[in-house]
């Protein structure tokens, strides 16, 4: 568990785009239509993504799934 003062390390659009099998340009796409929470680094803008942010995004996707049975 991370204490309350620190961050616990954020993924990158590629690392996320693993985790989903999903193309690194399709994560970005969804983070700009704010399907997928994103933070923004850097001057240059770089996107983060928090763990838990991507695995709630998945427990919802499967949730949705199941209705479609």
């Amino acid at each position: 568990m991370v204490a309350k003062n620190q961050m616990e390390p954020m993924l990158t659009v590629r690392e996320v785009a693993s985790l989903l099998n999903i193309h690194s340009n399709t994560v970005r796409r969804w983070s700009e239509r704010g399907i997928i929470r994103a933070y923004r680094i850097s001057r240059r803008g770089d996107r983060r993504f928090r763990r838990e942010d991507i695995a709630r995004f998945l427990a919802e996707l499967n949730v949705n799934r199941g209705n479609y049975k």
